[in-house]
């Protein structure tokens, strides 16, 4: 227990000076002795940042919801079927195929970067949602699609054949039978994905030139300068950029847990 709480102060401690230092003042930050806790609250700090000369806030929550929303439900859509298929079937290359989408989980938007601007911008689209959405989708694809794929081959191929006899059809089966019996996987998979898209940052800084169109990641940056630092404007964006990530993992943690445990006891 008393390791317990060790381990919980020392994750927690960091996001605890992070959300006093969004209530202080700049020279507060900066003082040469500063303290832990606030002298004054300024809470009116959660509200200017979102009208700074440095980058346009509303609009970079916005573009960050739409790309990890988007890219979440596009790898959702794409892997879902894949995994199923891979799992349920026997065909030609299938390991091959298996062994190549696993491949592409070593490599990462800021090694691509160079060549994905340039092709984006071939195809019309760079500086655009559809490109970052794009993006995130194709390099978090590969596991979402492993962790369904080894949740729908733990499914007993008898409830796939027992459906069929019954009159299901393919599709039927798939949706009316084995989700509910792989939730707890695809539930991972979301929550991984969601939570890859939201942060991602390399990527968007490149592709992204338009202040409007960059997610919070890259505003982020907006607020750190060559000469001075908002480092209150820092803080708070950061505080604003872990809420929906918390409030989305307290709503699917049992979830989560089952998917993250499955297969670990009989």
């Amino acid at each position: 227990m008393a390791a317990g709480l060790v381990v919980l102060l020392v994750f927690i401690l960091p996001y605890t000076i992070m959300f006093f230092g969004s209530v202080k003042t700049k020279p507060e930050i900066r003082s040469v002795n500063p303290t832990y806790f606030p002298t004054e609250w300024h809470w009116e700090n959660y509200i200017t940042m979102w009208s700074t000369p440095e980058t346009p806030l509303p609009q970079n929550l916005i573009s960050t919801i739409v790309i990890a929303v988007c890219a979440t439900l596009l790898v959702l859509l794409v892997a879902l079927p894949a995994a199923y298929y891979t799992a349920r079937f026997r065909f030609p290359g299938r390991m091959v195929f298996l062994f190549l989408v696993i491949v592409t989980q070593m490599l990462q938007p800021a090694v691509l970067t160079s060549g994905l601007f340039r092709q984006f911008i071939t195809l019309g689209i760079s500086d655009t949602w559809l490109a970052m959405i794009l993006v995130n989708a194709a390099f978090n694809l590969s596991f979402a699609v492993w962790i369904m794929h080894s949740f729908f081959a733990g499914v007993p191929r008898e409830v796939d054949e027992a459906a069929q006899i019954d009159g299901a059809g393919r599709v039927a089966v798939l949706f009316r039978i084995n989700l509910p019996l792989v939730w707890p996987g695809i539930v991972t998979a979301i929550v991984f994905t969601f939570v890859a898209c939201w942060n991602e940052f390399a990527a968007s800084l490149v592709i992204l030139s338009t202040a409007g169109n960059q997610p919070l990641s890259v505003a982020l940056t907006k607020f750190v300068g060559q000469y001075e630092t908002s480092w209150q404007y820092v803080f708070g964006v950061s505080v604003v950029a872990i809420i929906p990530v918390v409030v989305l993992f307290m709503l699917i943690e049992k979830r989560l847990v089952g998917g993250l445990t499955a297969g670990s006891v009989k």
